[in-house]
């Protein structure tokens, strides 16, 4: 760890804390607000990962990733994210379509299983339809030190995906420091393919993604990329419940990784309650009224 940790460099806590929080402080109005509540649905991935799933929710939730709003200038959100067994009911509404199927694998949201019983969780995902797979890290072993297990299990998944985009889950509010951010982020950037992503969360914890965990993990992916060329996509998940924090994660993005991460195959927002503020967000830019939540649905059947 501490070899790793010296190669990738520490991680100026307090410099980030600054940083982040001039974010909070930018002001966005009229035509770049109304561009970026739009860029920001369509970096949505839509989620449900509840254990009363069923086909019918998904069914819903895949209108609504199709069609989330009757405005016809509302863009497609980029994903469905559920677990591997509603993949194939995801497959029904959205296969061929531009929103891509993804699912968490990998004995989500622990990590803890035989890595033969994950694997084949995720080759099952990827046979039902699933595009996109996010798998969990061995947090337990990452913070033991065991850093060569840790690269080898990503690796591993990485082949089991075939052709499916992977994003690896860092869990950063296990990681207990920035430094093991940045260098777990280092460990799976290291492995994975251009176009790869890192993940915060699972939203499965009691504290998701953060403005300053976003920074850390941003700040990799810029320095990865001037050092190989390679370029990694983000995805920051739980927590994000409004379009003003939607908005200050994409200051952060344009601001340090350039306009050319501000598109859906670099930047994702793993989310749930996130889509109806930003769709309120936009039909208030339109009207000129706000609106209230209760008139956006879970399915595209309240509009």
């Amino acid at each position: 760890m501490r070899r790793l940790l010296d190669e990738v460099g520490p991680v100026d806590a307090a410099g980030i804390e600054e940083r982040v929080v001039k974010y909070t402080t930018r002001s966005i109005k009229k035509t770049s607000k109304l561009f970026g509540l739009k860029l920001a649905v369509s970096m949505v991935d839509l989620t449900t990962l509840e254990g009363k799933d069923t086909p019918g929710k998904v069914a819903s939730l895949c209108q609504k990733a199709l069609r989330p709003h009757n405005a016809p200038d509302t863009p497609q959100v980029a994903a469905v994210c559920v677990y591997p067994s509603m993949v194939k009911h995801a497959a029904k509404h959205v296969k061929g379509t531009p929103v891509r199927i993804a699912s968490v694998a990998t004995a989500f949201p622990s990590g803890q299983a035989p890595l033969k019983t994950r694997l084949a969780e995720v080759r099952q995902a990827v046979a039902d339809g699933a595009d996109e797979i996010d798998m969990v890290i061995n947090r337990g072993a990452f913070l033991a030190g065991e850093l060569t297990l840790v690269q080898d299990e990503i690796s591993a998944v990485r082949d089991a995906c075939g052709e499916a985009t992977l994003k690896v889950i860092l869990e950063t509010s296990e990681l207990e420091t920035y430094d093991h951010i940045r260098a777990a982020s280092f460990l799976a950037m290291r492995v994975i393919r251009p176009g790869d992503f890192i993940k915060t969360s699972t939203g499965k914890t009691s504290a998701n993604a953060t403005l300053g965990n976003n920074q850390v993990m941003l700040d990799a992916i810029r320095d990865h990329f001037l050092a190989t060329g390679v370029e990694i996509a983000m995805k920051p998940a739980g927590g994000i419940r409004t379009a003003k924090q939607a908005l200050q994660f994409l200051i952060a993005v344009k601001e340090t990784l350039g306009d050319a991460w501000l598109n859906n195959r670099r930047y994702r927002f793993g989310a749930s309650a996130l889509l109806n503020d930003l769709l309120r967000q936009l039909e208030t830019q339109r009207t000129g009224a706000y609106q209230a939540p209760w008139g956006f649905s879970e399915d595209s059947s309240g509009y």
